[in-house]
C-alpha cells in the first residue's frame, strides 16, 4: 500500500502534509502535489493532515489512475519538504468537480 494524491489537491494545493512526511516523498507541480509511491512508507501521517481530504490510500476503490499520476509526475516534478502557503483562493476551489480535466497543469512547481 502506498497513498495516493487525488484531483481534490488541484488549484487547492495545501502543504500541511508536506510537513509531517518522515521520507519527504511528496513532489511539487504547479497547482498540485503528488507522492512517489516507490518513496511512501505507508506511514499514514499525511492523510489527516489534508485539509481537502485529497490524500487517499491506494487500496480505496478506483485510484488505479491516481497511482498512476502520481508515479509519472513525481519522476519530473521537484522535491518538496517545507511547507508553503496555500493559494488565496484554495478553499473556494475545495470540492470543486471535475478539476483534472478542466485545472489539472502538469508543469512543475519551484519545490525547495
Amino acid at each position: 500500500m502506498t497513498y495516493v494524491v487525488t484531483d481534490n489537491c488541484i488549484k487547492c494545493k495545501y502543504m500541511d502534509c508536506v510537513e509531517v512526511c518522515p521520507v519527504d516523498c511528496f513532489y511539487e507541480g504547479e497547482n498540485m502535489l503528488v507522492i512517489h509511491p516507490d518513496e511512501c512508507i505507508d506511514c499514514g501521517v499525511c492523510e489527516p493532515e489534508c485539509p481537502a481530504e485529497a490524500i487517499k490510500p491506494d487500496t480505496e476503490p478506483s485510484l488505479e489512475t491516481w497511482l498512476k499520476v502520481n508515479a509519472d509526475y513525481a519522476k519530473t516534478w521537484p522535491n518538496i519538504t517545507q511547507k508553503k502557503d496555500a493559494p488565496s483562493d484554495a478553499k473556494e476551489w475545495d470540492g470543486v468537480a471535475g478539476k483534472f480535466e478542466a485545472h489539472f497543469s502538469a508543469s512543475p512547481g519551484t519545490g525547495d
